[in-house]
């Protein structure tokens, strides 16, 4: 189950069509008007409607789009909106409510690799091991995102993500990847603990939006306590209420909970107090360098103290030599991860 913003698919036809350009602003849509004379496309407009017929939707985008780009300014491609009418349908009040900006349309083209990959759902995950100090084995793994290219190439989550939210698919996205680490974590027949990303901005309602999770983690037979939630960009999260929603949804299925980047600033302590998490995962740049940085050291230090009075484990990511993992240790850590033991792979490592 999942909502009409998740299924949609983002491709620009071959096809002929009607096209209307609207904006609130007159002197938009005047230039609109200017930019097809000059094109020598005739259209029409009518309260703040400028209106086309085109042949070839896609070659209309394709071999005009230097020229919009270097028409329109950024800002004014964002404030145009355009609905593409078929042959079919007719023009409404919902279709104006359905419009969305012209350079999502734009994007289209220059995102193609991210579309491609988004609409083929084309995403695997690579695993990064989670290292249980107190045994010296493996405890989990944090699955990665990658998107596949057509031609075997990979998208890393930086671009995928960065793309995804200059055209508003996060919520489509962030659903792909939970359920692609779920499925690729079955694949590699991973028995030990998984820990999968959300942002929870993506997320509308936790009973629907987050269905087709429960759906293929059931299906999938994971043992909920096996799966452990980490909420990513928590500086975005405005609505603490709602992540608390989303958390009780969760929890109440069996899944544990992981705060990522605790200590990055205000935010992520305040998450903390509020949250309660199962485990937090302490920033890398607190990690980095910390066996030469007493600054560091204290804050660490709080933050661990802080975190075992409440009954809450402590992760350290981005370890990357001994000395910041012996100083770390020496202070307190349930858990460790980075470089140091392994970088993130398509096959998990087995053994440290």
């Amino acid at each position: 189950m999942s909502c009409e913003k998740c299924k949609e698919v983002f491709i620009l036809e071959h096809k002929s069509a009607t096209l209307h350009f609207m904006s609130e602003f007159d002197e938009l849509i005047k230039k609109l008007e200017k930019f097809m004379k000059s094109l020598s496309i005739a259209s029409r407009s009518h309260e703040g409607l400028c209106s086309l017929e085109v042949n070839d939707l896609r070659v209309f985008f394709s071999s005009n789009l230097d020229v919009m780009n270097s028409y329109f300014s950024e800002m004014e491609r964002e404030s145009i909106k355009l609905y593409i009418q078929d042959k079919d349908s007719t023009f409404s009040i919902q279709s104006i409510l359905l419009a969305k900006p012209f350079q999502r349309f734009i994007n289209l083209l220059e995102d193609k690799e991210f579309f491609d990959i988004v609409n083929a759902e084309s995403l695997t995950s690579h695993f990064q091991p989670i290292v249980d100090v107190r045994t010296d084995t493996i405890f989990g793994y944090e699955a990665l995102v990658r998107g596949v290219k057509e031609n075997g190439e990979l998208m890393y989550p930086d671009e995928l993500f960065s793309k995804s939210k200059r055209n508003d698919l996060n919520f489509k996205l962030d659903k792909l990847c939970r359920e692609s680490a779920l499925k690729t974590a079955a694949t590699k027949k991973i028995s030990q603990k998984v820990f999968i990303n959300f942002i929870p901005t993506s997320i509308y309602d936790p009973e629907f939006c987050l269905a087709s999770t429960q759906k293929w983690a059931n299906q999938l037979e994971f043992d909920p306590s096996q799966i452990i939630f980490e909420v990513v960009e928590t500086e975005l999260v405005k609505d603490q209420k709602h992540l608390k929603r989303i958390l009780e949804f969760y929890r109440e299925k069996g899944y544990k909970i992981a705060l990522d980047d605790v200590g990055e600033g205000y935010s992520s302590l305040n998450m903390l107090i509020e949250l309660q998490p199962d485990i937090i995962k302490v920033d890398r740049n607190i990690v980095d360098c910390i066996d030469t940085n007493t600054l560091k050291q204290s804050v660490y230090r709080a933050l661990y103290n802080l975190a075992r009075e409440h009954g809450i484990e402590v992760l350290a990511e981005g370890v990357e030599t001994a000395s910041e993992l012996e100083m770390i240790k020496s202070i307190g850590v349930d858990y460790v991860q980075g470089y140091y033991f392994a970088k993130p792979s398509a096959e998990p490592i087995r053994k440290i």
